[in-house]
């Protein structure tokens, strides 16, 4: 967790102030992951003595202040500042729920009987940053009881439908979780929150829900409709599966060639299911002049090598998305020809150039290393220079490390630092072989790299290179 330590300074500097000050003035009372961070700074960061908050006659605290209090390392202040708390103190209830799964039994006990107390009677609000922290914590080791007395409260509908629009992921899901089992939402809601909630667990419990509470017919359509209008891929997954239901299969085809590769597996599965091979669709759409790169892309995902003819026309189609999925289809479908993809790595389209990349690899040994090296060069776009490293990386021995020790003081900081990576980690077999069969001018220019690279790998790293080589040391 990257806990925010500062939030302690902010405390400290708040706790001074007057008795208005508020836990608002220090952190974000929303998020959960503030509350759980401020409670580990404090402990880290807060140094006073215990006698300051046990001493008899203390002041009436400010909201900072007791929340120190309640994070403090010393059980007796964190116990005290429980004592302290009243019903009214709601802002400070996340901070209660962190105590339910203190590891001091007195301490644990306290805050236990002050959440029992508070949490029915929280606002709705409360209710929601509360649900919040109680979750983050529930996988500690005592954190089981704040997490079931949560539950008992939101048997409540109407309090759990507060959870629906939290921040919180883990408090949206729990809140989705009891309204789909107490059937809180209708047909149609659950199917638009499927389709517009970011989360792939509601939008899979909400989409399944909507689907299993619908019949064939009317209704069935309607909600099948939503999930198909969705922009998450799984969602409109689910939509085409449900028109196995019913056999629509016409309106499956039309989402053969979808963006989302799940979403063409579904379609594929409900044609098939009803007897209908999708491959010929799939011949037809990219022979047409509207292909999409989806379509493209199923053809590589059903078809066979003899389907590449109908694919390398595409690597020269106006739109690079298209251009990217042939390449993509045809290394899936093992037709990839080097002497086709090579001019593809000079593309204006980076997708083109990382999947053109990707499919010279395994053959990146037979294409010429000086070629490469003239797209590793400065002035070349960035996503070329990526590619020619990743070529020249599945190169040969010697072609390895000179673009290795090439890119140690390239201005990329991105290159320079997986070339140093991949300096570490090299050290193949036949390198002493490969170095002295090197002619003597290479064999020289190679020892100046290394000589140049001193500075930038350091005297045992090179000296670990030379070894593997063969190379004066």
């Amino acid at each position: 967790m990257n806990i925010r330590i500062d939030l302690a300074h902010l405390a400290v500097k708040a706790a001074g102030s007057g008795p208005g000050s508020a836990m608002g003035e220090v952190l974000d009372t929303a998020k959960a992951e503030d509350w759980v961070a401020f409670d580990l700074a404090v402990r880290r960061l807060w140094t006073r003595p215990a006698t300051d908050w046990l001493r008899a006659g203390n002041p009436a605290p400010n909201e900072p202040s007791l929340a120190i209090a309640l994070c403090h390392t010393d059980g007796r202040i964190r116990q005290a500042a429980l004592t302290s708390l009243s019903l009214e103190s709601v802002a400070l209830l996340p901070l209660v729920a962190v105590r339910c799964a203190d590891w001091v039994a007195p301490v644990r006990e306290a805050a236990r009987v002050m959440l029992r107390r508070a949490l029915p009677e929280a606002a709705p609000e409360v209710l929601v940053a509360v649900a919040a922290v109680i979750l983050r914590v529930a996988q500690r080791r005592h954190g089981d009881f704040a997490r079931q007395l949560l539950e008992e409260v939101l048997q409540d509908g109407e309090i759990a439908d507060a959870l629906l629009s939290s921040k919180d992921r883990a408090a949206r899901r729990l809140g989705h979780r009891i309204a789909v089992e107490r059937g809180r939402l209708t047909c149609e809601d659950l199917a638009r929150i499927a389709a517009r909630d970011t989360d792939i667990v509601v939008q899979d419990l909400c989409a399944d829900a909507a689907l299993a509470r619908t019949r064939d017919g009317r209704e069935h359509g309607d909600i099948v409709a939503l999930l198909l209008g969705a922009r998450q891929a799984r969602v409109r997954a689910a939509g085409v599966t449900a028109l196995n239901r019913t056999g629509d299969t016409e309106r499956a085809t039309a989402y053969l060639g979808d963006r989302s590769g799940l979403v063409r597996a579904c379609a594929r599965w409900v044609l098939r299911q009803h007897g209908v091979e999708p491959l010929p669709y799939y011949r037809s759409l990219c022979a047409s002049a509207e292909v999409s790169p989806g379509a493209a892309a199923g053809l590589g995902e059903c078809g066979s090598k003899a389907d590449a003819a109908s694919l390398r026309p595409l690597l020269a189609h106006p739109l690079g998305a298209v251009r990217a999925r042939a390449v993509w289809a045809l290394r899936m479908l093992d037709a990839t020809d080097p002497e086709q993809l090579m001019p593809l790595l000079d593309d204006v389209s980076a997708a083109v150039v990382r999947e053109a990349s990707i499919a010279l690899t395994p053959v990146a040994a037979r294409l010429p290393e000086e070629w490469l090296r003239r797209r590793l060069a400065v002035d070349q776009p960035r996503y070329v220079r990526v590619a020619a490293l990743r070529l020249l990386a599945a190169h040969g021995t010697a072609a390895q490390l000179r673009c290795f020790l090439t890119l140690l003081d390239d201005s990329d900081p991105g290159l320079r630092a997986r070339a140093c990576t991949a300096l570490h980690g090299w050290g193949p077999t036949d390198a002493t072989a490969v170095y002295a069969a090197l002619p003597p001018i290479e064999r020289a220019h190679l020892d100046t790299l290394l000589d140049r690279a001193q500075a930038s790998l350091g005297g045992e790293l090179l000296h670990k290179l030379r070894w593997y080589l063969g190379a004066p040391r």
